[in-house]
């Protein structure tokens, strides 16, 4: 088996003082699809912000390596650069930068973390329409300040357009599938997959089985309390839905 991309070990990491994550631990090998599913205020979206760089969240103890390296000992864009991609579960707008200059400027820091040269503007387009085909964003919206005036779905859409653009090592998706019609469902999880390779990973945080009838995990954790209490394969997910949260609720009270 390859080496681990991601491992994190007894990660205990809160906010405000408030200790959110208690003791987490999950091992992401390359070409995996892990979903993590849980009741609100499990520390899903804690846990994507933690590995993330999010600065609201502080780590107490406990590690993360990624491929090797100290995870934690790099800041949020060198995450990002060394291949960390993180889908927001409520995009924001930055108006006033087009997706055109956005995503050149994020191309070109990596490359330039790399030592290599800046992508030019013609092949950089080029590459813009090959991606953006991946999710079927319309031209006029990759031409327009970054998601400002785009509907839920098209923010959405947008998001997995970066990631399609980024080529991430591993994706880690906050909740993609929240207030998106089957349609733009469809199309999301569509580009999720075919950005599957057997060198990337992918980290799907979710509430519902119904994003993994699209995009089919490996594994399936169920995340209560800051801890991952269960773990398993897609049929996890499935009874999931069949039973609820009550009775992990029930197995784990404190």
């Amino acid at each position: 088996m390859k080496e681990a991309l991601l491992k994190v070990e007894n990660l205990r990491a809160g906010i405000d003082g408030k200790e959110i994550l208690r003791g987490l631990n999950l091992t992401v090998h390359p070409g995996e699809v892990h979903a993590i599913m849980g009741p609100n205020g499990s520390g899903k979206s804690t846990f994507g912000g933690v590995l993330a760089g999010d600065p609201r969240f502080s780590v107490e103890s406990g590690s993360a390596t990624f491929h090797g390296t100290d995870l934690f000992g790099l800041s949020p864009e060198d995450r990002s650069h060394e291949g960390l991609f993180l889908s927001f579960q409520y995009p924001v707008e930055i108006p006033g930068v087009t997706m055109v200059n956005f995503m050149r400027a994020a191309v070109n820091a990596k490359r330039k973390y790399f030592g290599q040269e800046p992508m030019g503007a013609a092949d950089f387009l080029k590459m813009m329409r090959q991606k953006r085909a991946i999710v079927e964003l319309d031209n006029k919206l990759a031409s327009r300040s970054v998601n400002e005036g785009f509907s839920g779905g098209e923010k959405k859409r947008n998001e997995i357009f970066q990631m399609a653009v980024l080529e991430p090592r591993l994706a880690i998706l906050d909740e993609t599938d929240s207030g998106l019609d089957i349609d733009a469902l469809r199309i999301v999880a569509a580009g999720v997959n075919a950005l599957k390779t057997n060198d990337n990973a992918t980290i799907v945080i979710t509430h519902y089985q119904r994003l993994l009838d699209y995009i089919k995990p490996d594994f399936v954790h169920i995340l209560y309390k800051g801890q991952i209490v269960h773990s398993g394969g897609p049929e996890l997910a499935l009874e999931l839905e069949e039973k609820g949260y009550d009775w992990i609720k029930q197995q784990h009270q404190s």
